[in-house]
């Protein structure tokens, strides 16, 4: 696939879904005014998976956490994956969209790495509040950004920004609180903490030796992990536990491994950033349910 795309078009797919309501109450939570731009991109892959972001809770935070989907490789990997965040659901019980299908999407990427998306009203049919459309917004942002870099579409070694069009027209307000058409940057203080890449939720792996891995945002802080055995009965015991330490300059994004042997049954996997004391930070908390057998 080239590294640069001039023009990249497509059109298409029909809403009937009917619009949702969420809301944020926690008081934790704050609109940023200016978003940022140092939110690293995801790197050109050849792979039939594409990134995809969703909204999860951790503690008393609101964060943007990122799934791989499969794709069939000859749709356009920018439109195909904001039709994923619209229209279908997270393969992570714990996350969510508040977006809605849209009954047309198009999407253009040009010479100097802006993104423009063309979407219908009928998307923003979910009652949000100020915070919550904000990370709405952030959502559509980091999954089209993170579809043309992991595609190779875009330089990931350049600034990148969406423009978001509502019917072909700017200035329309997303969830009636976030004005739309001006260039949107990544806003890195909106993605979570860290998250665990693999295994992926309510995946079976054969007996034995299981490899885990994940992305924290900060690579000096340690990975606390545990795995918790599930007896299928909502009763969940602690199994094994260790740390991990990301790779990466300090403060900066990096990626942890860490393996276990596991006999068949089910198990719940948690990770967690460690601070300077050794206290496990529990708002940047991961977990993600998975089989053995």
């Amino acid at each position: 696939m080239p590294a640069m795309v001039t023009v990249l078009l497509l059109t298409g797919c029909i809403a009937d879904g009917a619009g949702s309501q969420v809301s944020s109450s926690s008081p934790s939570l704050s609109v940023q005014e200016a978003p940022a731009s140092n939110a690293p991109l995801e790197t050109t892959q050849a792979s039939t998976k594409i990134p995809v972001y969703w909204i999860g809770r951790s503690k008393d935070e609101v964060y943007l956490y990122r799934e791989f989907r499969d794709i069939d490789g000859d749709d356009n990997p920018v439109t195909t994956a904001l039709r994923i965040m619209m229209a279908e659901k997270p393969l992570d019980h714990d996350f969510f969209t508040p977006w809605q299908q849209p009954s047309n999407l198009a999407t253009s990427i040009s010479g100097k790495n802006v993104i423009t998306v063309d979407i219908s009203r009928d998307a923003f049919n979910s009652n949000l509040d100020a915070v919550m459309a904000q990370r709405a917004v952030q959502q559509l942002v980091y999954t089209a950004t993170a579809a043309a870099s992991s595609s190779g579409l875009i330089n990931s070694g350049q600034q990148i920004q969406v423009v978001i069009l509502v019917d072909g027209h700017p200035d329309y307000m997303a969830f009636g609180q976030v004005k739309l058409g001006q260039p949107m940057a990544r806003d890195a203080s909106l993605v979570a903490p860290l998250w665990i890449i693999d295994p992926q939720e309510d995946v079976t792996l054969p007996p034995g030796a299981v490899k885990f891995n994940g992305r924290s945002t900060d690579s000096s802080k340690p990975i606390a992990w545990q795995i918790l055995s599930d007896n299928g009965k909502g009763e969940k015991t602690g199994l094994l536990n260790g740390q991990a330490k990301p790779t990466g300059e300090p403060g900066q994004y990096g990626v942890f491994t860490f393996g276990a042997t596991l006999k068949a049954g089910k198990y719940e996997l948690r990770v967690s950033q460690v601070d300077a004391t050794g206290n496990v930070i529990d708002s940047s908390t991961d977990t993600r349910l998975f089989s053995v057998g």
